[in-house]
C-alpha cells in the first residue's frame, strides 16, 4: 500500500537546499498561523510554510523526521478523522550507545563503564503515541523533533531524536497513547459524525471512517525572495 498521503497543497513557497523561495500565505491561513505563533510562543518569527495533506481512512505515513531546513518546532492542525501518531526513538540511539560503551571500556576503567550502564534506565527513550482528535493542534519540539548530543569524555553518548509516523490501518490501537483520557473527553462537545469514529473506551481502538486533513505548520529560517538569478 502506498504510505504517502494525498498531497493537497503547499503554501508559503518551495523549500530548497539553500532555503525557502517564499510566497505569501493566503489570508485565511495566515490568520491561523498567526494565532498559533501568538498563543504558543514557541516560534521565534512568523510561520512561513504550511503543508496540507489528506489521509484516507486506511492510509498513514512511514516514520520520518523533517529536514534540517526547518526551525525545530512543528505545529500540526488535524481536521476530519481522529488518528494516532506514533513517536519512535531513532534506531541510531542504540547503535550510538553501543559504540560509546565500547569506547569507554577501551579507554577508561570498567567502573566508569558500569556507571554508564547503571544509568541505562534513565537514558532510554520509549516509544509513545498521541491521539489527534478533529480540530486538535499538536505542537512538538526539541527531543521529539530534532536531535541533541550528549558527551562523555569527549565521546557522543546519546542522540535523542524521535521519528513520527502514522500506521497504515483503518483501526488504530490506543495502548501507547499518552493523552487518551483527555482526547476522548473532547467527544462530549463533538458532533455525532465525529463521535461515531470512536469505539467504546474499553476496546482501546479508534475506527477511522473518514479522511483526515492535516496542516503541518513550520518555520524556514533561511528565506530568499529569488534563489535563481538570470
Amino acid at each position: 500500500m502506498d504510505r504517502i498521503p494525498i498531497f493537497l497543497t503547499l503554501t508559503g513557497g518551495v523549500v530548497h537546499e539553500k532555503g525557502l523561495l517564499s510566497q505569501d500565505l493566503p489570508p485565511w491561513l495566515a490568520k491561523i498561523t498567526e494565532r498559533i505563533c501568538e498563543e504558543s510562543g514557541l516560534f521565534p518569527s512568523a510561520i512561513n510554510h504550511v503543508l496540507i495533506n489528506e489521509y484516507l481512512p486506511n492510509q498513514g505515513i512511514m516514520p520520518h523526521q523533517d529536514g534540517p531546513a526547518y526551525y525545530p518546532v512543528v505545529a500540526i492542525l488535524s481536521l476530519g478523522s481522529p488518528v494516532v501518531m506514533d513517536f519512535t526513538p531513532h534506531s541510531r540511539l542504540n547503535s550510538c550507545k553501543s559504540t560509546v560503551m565500547e569506547s569507554v571500556v577501551d579507554k577508561t576503567s570498567d567502573v566508569k563503564a558500569a556507571e554508564i550502564e547503571g544509568n541505562d534506565g534513565q537514558d532510554k527513550h520509549q516509544p509513545f503515541s498521541v491521539l489527534l482528535m478533529p480540530r486538535s493542534l499538536l505542537i512538538f519540539k526539541d527531543d521529539a523533533y530534532s536531535g541533541k548530543k550528549y558527551k562523555y569524555d569527549n565521546s557522543v553518548l546519546m542522540t535523542t531524536d524521535y521519528l513520527h509516523g502514522i500506521e497504515d490501518n483503518a483501526v488504530h490501537r490506543l495502548d501507547k497513547v499518552v493523552n487518551v483520557i483527555e482526547a476522548l473527553s473532547a467527544l462530549s462537545g463533538s458532533t455525532s459524525s465525529e463521535a461515531e469514529v470512536i469505539r467504546s473506551e474499553d476496546s482501546k481502538t479508534v475506527n477511522r471512517t473518514m479522511s483526515r486533513i492535516s496542516l503541518t505548520c513550520r518555520l524556514v529560517l533561511k528565506v530568499h525572495k529569488n534563489l535563481f538569478k538570470f
